[in-house]
């Protein structure tokens, strides 16, 4: 019959992996839940580096892709008085280092949707609404409790739920909190807010930063609505304690913090308070001696979450997804590189640690050191410092975005599946 696959979360890594273990005949059923009642339309832009473009472009995806992808021209920095600074194009001639603004630019909701609907075109099974309770081994099986008062077996469940991970907390017990390394003090609140655009060169990405480790980024990808990335370096105990999810402190904070910051940021602000797309994210590294434990394994935020940072949180989920289902299929699967039985589930989720580690490994690499990837400047004159320093660069044509994205890491190469077939 096969084995069957359970996978917690329908962001980006979920549907991958899925998507990914549906190349191969041998799975009895591979099925995806999610507790959200449909797919989350909300998140702002996202977009692939390195490997994750290679990933993409096994998965046959890329076409789709690129009919979805986002209008971004490149990132100018800009003053407070909303005088530009520096500029740095895309680099869409499909050559070369990727500049800030990527090729592969994307909604996070447009690239979710193509990875869901790949998968059911190949018989991967949805279920929205739903969230697993508990589970427990016995048998060579995970018996799974959902919160639709059903169970079922498994033969293997992957937790693909983000950085605040439920399937995590469920493997570790009480040691769960102990692989979360906040960044001190670093918070980020996306939201959108209206503005229809005036003229064509509004598809930019608009850095600006403010004193006191403060700063506001602009995006667009609808004529009608501005995207807002807003936040930066506090040591505010009162925010400490607002709990996560508490939508009217955290606007409250914020609009607090950032009060007085200069360009637009009062007006931003105002928008903030009154939109209903808002998410703050307390900025944190999650750090595993292992990423699985029996038959329960992780992939993606949930299990080496490299934050926002670090420009690679979706490279790294897919290429998770990538490394972890080929080694599935390998040693569970069909056997051609695993045990004479093919069911070497230890060894499936040994090896695929051994190979993603490396990688994982140096894209979180100095984010603790470098919490705001010294793109917050704490006075104005260091802020005047780095216009002048951005501006050289960007009238010598230097590209910046390896200063700010971490694309590539030396001496790591993605491997070959030859046993994901058909994509």
């Amino acid at each position: 019959m096969g084995p069957k696959i359970l996978v917690l979360g329908a962001g980006i890594a979920g549907p991958a992996l899925a998507f990914f273990l549906s190349s191969s005949k041998v799975f009895r059923s591979i099925t995806v839940i999610e507790r959200s009642p449909t797919l989350r339309t909300a998140g702002l832009q996202l977009d692939l580096r390195g490997p994750g473009i290679d990933v993409l472009k096994r998965m046959g995806l890329e076409p789709k892709f690129r009919s979805h992808a986002a209008p971004e021209l490149g990132l100018q920095v800009v003053d407070k008085h909303g005088k530009r600074r520096a500029f740095f194009p895309a680099n869409k001639s499909g050559s070369g280092s990727q500049s800030f603004t990527s090729e592969y630019e994307i909604m996070r909701a447009d690239f979710s949707r193509i990875l869901v609907e790949s998968g059911k075109e190949r018989g991967v099974i949805y279920r929205f609404g739903v969230e697993m309770k508990g589970f427990e081994e016995k048998d060579d099986q995970v018996d799974v409790r959902f919160s639709d008062g059903t169970t079922e077996k498994f033969d293997l469940v992957v937790g693909a739920d983000g950085v605040w991970s439920a399937t995590r907390k469920m493997m570790l017990g009480s040691s769960a909190s102990a692989v979360v390394h906040p960044l001190s003090g670093m918070y980020v609140a996306y939201f959108t807010i209206p503005r229809p655009i005036q003229k064509e060169d509004e598809y930019l990405a608009t850095l600006y930063m403010a004193p006191g480790k403060r700063g506001l980024m602009t995006r667009r990808q609808s004529p009608d609505k501005l995207m807002v990335y807003a936040g930066g370096k506090s040591d505010s105990e009162a925010f400490k304690n607002i709990s996560h999810g508490d939508v009217e402190k955290e606007k409250e904070f914020l609009a607090t913090f950032l009060k007085g910051a200069g360009w637009q940021t009062d007006e931003v602000v105002d928008g903030m308070m009154k939109t209903e797309e808002f998410y703050c994210e307390r900025l944190a590294l999650i750090k595993m001696n292992s990423w699985s434990r029996g038959r329960v394994t992780l992939v993606g935020d949930a299990a080496y979450c490299p934050t926002v940072n670090t420009g690679m949180g979706t490279t790294c989920a897919i290429v998770g997804a990538y490394v972890l289902a080929g080694e599935i299929v390998t040693h569970l699967g069909n056997g051609k590189r695993g045990t004479e039985a093919g069911h070497d589930l230890s060894g499936a989720l040994e090896t695929y640690e051994k190979k993603l580690k490396p990688f994982i490994t140096e894209i979180q690499k100095g984010v603790d050191d470098r919490p705001d990837n010294g793109m917050l400047p704490s006075s104005a004159f260091a802020i005047t410092i780095m216009h002048w320093v951005l501006g050289i660069a960007s009238y010598l044509n230097i590209d910046v975005g390896k200063w700010m994205v971490k694309g590539e890491v030396k001496g790591w190469n993605l491997p070959e599946y030859p046993e994901l077939e058909g994509l």
